[in-house]
């Protein structure tokens, strides 16, 4: 609120404005409709008076809903945590599918949120842009900002940055970490049985010098050939 003339002027949220006694009663089915849209409302009063609405939104990226339906895929359980009132979030959150919506969250819930999904024992990534989202970013188990609209202090506490901002990009970064993984352990396991297995039949007198070449350089020829499996992205 400030002081115009003599006039107190506001601007702010329903919550400030009920603070302030300013009645909401003759536009509630309409703020109620527009929020239903996704849309955030800023409210406007003149000495305790309301004198109008400004209606904002946030256009969804098009590929936010494709994006949310890859990560489904993979079994990821997507959560939408906005600052903005319940019915935008539940409109966005159905828009582009997401599992749930939490409302009216402040930077600092953000942070409270992802802490206690920790406690449960889920590792949670948390994909954010904002200064305010640093503290979240920073307390997730990866922390991704979107270099192209992301704040710096976003990017700084991020582990991963997705330069031009495409959503779809997570679920194939997540793919392509699974598959790493499982090439990584294939690799241990077939280069540990087949050295062990060596070591065995050298002890018993069943292999010669041959196989211990094989079990020293073939085992390592044949993990590198297993490795660059890695090279081609996976399907998703």
């Amino acid at each position: 609120a400030a002081q115009l003339e003599d006039s107190v002027i506001a601007a702010g949220n329903d919550k400030l404005m009920t603070k302030l006694g300013v009645s909401l009663t003759a536009v509630e089915a309409k703020t109620v409709a527009l929020e239903e849209q996704g849309k955030t409302l800023l409210y406007f009063a003149k000495d305790g008076r309301l004198a109008g609405i400004i209606a904002v939104a946030d256009p969804v990226k098009v590929t936010s809903a494709q994006a949310v339906s890859e990560l489904h895929s993979l079994g990821c359980k997507v959560v939408l945590l906005t600052g903005d009132n319940a019915r935008t979030a539940e409109a966005v959150c159905k828009a582009v599918g997401a599992d749930e919506a939490i409302a009216q969250v402040l930077p600092q819930d953000k942070e409270a949120h992802i802490r206690a999904l920790q406690d449960k024992g889920e590792k949670v990534a948390m994909v954010g842009d904002g200064i305010n989202d640093a503290p979240a970013l920073t307390r997730a188990d990866i922390g991704i900002a979107m270099g192209g609209l992301g704040s710096d202090a976003a990017i700084e506490a991020a582990d991963v940055v997705l330069m031009d901002d495409d959503p779809r990009k997570l679920a194939l970064a997540i793919a392509i970490a699974r598959k790493t993984l499982r090439i990584v352990r294939q690799n241990i396991v077939f280069s540990l049985v087949i050295k062990i297995g060596c070591l065995l039949l050298t002890a018993l007198g069943f292999t010669n010098m041959w196989w211990a070449i094989f079990a020293d350089v073939g085992v390592m020829v044949l993990a590198v050939l297993n490795a660059t499996r890695a090279l081609k992205a996976p399907r998703i």
